[in-house]
């Protein structure tokens, strides 16, 4: 018996899971019948259901779990670097130990705390996104250290800084949408 309207086939009867005491029910020793729950629909994929062999597509969630987690490692460095300025300069002022200045400065302690959160979602990417794609992103990182590096620690950056920094995010733009 067989559904026309049904675009996934024809219903299979329900066949209960066969006990290990008892022989297999098949077509010619079992029937369905009206007491029987009815059979699951087979499931039938689609064509753009179908994944493309050595293509991983980024859901919305692991795209900006994954931006996250670049972007606080990036705003954890600079904690860190404006700490170690902060810290370098008390050392040097009262000729006490860097190490301590470094451990107490709430800017060193910050960005370690920053980092840290940064490394669980980094975590959390890797359980989702196949490293080969996950990866390329921390060359955004660069960019946004460098940004951050010449606005908040006015650092400056040469022209080739620039150039190079660009090529590497160039180098993400092309591994993130070259097809294998």
């Amino acid at each position: 018996m067989s559904n026309t309207s049904d675009p996934r086939g024809p219903a299979l009867p329900a066949t209960p899971p066969a006990s290990p005491a008892a022989p297999p029910a098949g077509p010619a020793t079992r029937r369905a019948g009206p007491a029987d729950p009815p059979a699951p629909a087979p499931q039938r994929r689609r064509a753009g259901d179908e994944p493309t062999p050595g293509r991983h597509h980024l859901s919305a969630a692991s795209f900006v779990l994954l931006i996250s987690a670049v972007a606080t490692a990036a705003a954890g460095q600079v904690m860190l670097k404006h700490g170690m300025q902060a810290a370098t300069a008390r050392a040097a002022h009262s000729r006490g130990s860097l190490a301590v200045a470094a451990v107490t400065s709430p800017w060193v302690l910050t960005g370690l705390l920053v980092f840290g959160v940064s490394a669980i979602a980094w975590l959390a990417v890797l359980s989702r996104v196949p490293l080969s794609v996950a990866y390329p992103f921390n060359a955004l990182g660069y960019l946004g250290i460098l940004t951050a590096s010449i606005l908040i620690l006015h650092e400056r950056a040469s022209i080739m800084t620039w150039a190079g920094s660009l090529l590497v995010v160039s180098g993400l733009i092309i591994v993130v949408l070259a097809r294998p």
